[in-house]
């Protein structure tokens, strides 16, 4: 399952997951435009999923929290 970019200004987030045991948990990657890759900073969901898809969902949602604070 492919990665989701979002962009709020200079920030970029993109939300992604990440197998755990049998489940899935989505991660977001969050850093400035410009930026040294190094810069970036990863947040998790707090649950784990059943399926690849819950899983990116959640990240897509805590992607968008994320940059709404920015």
């Amino acid at each position: 399952m492919a990665a989701v970019t979002y962009t709020k200004g200079d920030w970029r987030a993109e939300a992604d997951i990440q197998p755990v045991d049998d489940k899935y948990q989505g991660i977001v990657l969050i850093k400035r435009d410009g930026g040294v890759e190094s810069d970036g900073s990863e947040y998790a969901v707090g649950t784990v999923s059943n399926t690849p898809a819950e899983a990116l969902e959640e990240a897509k949602a805590l992607a968008h929290r994320i940059l709404s604070d920015r």
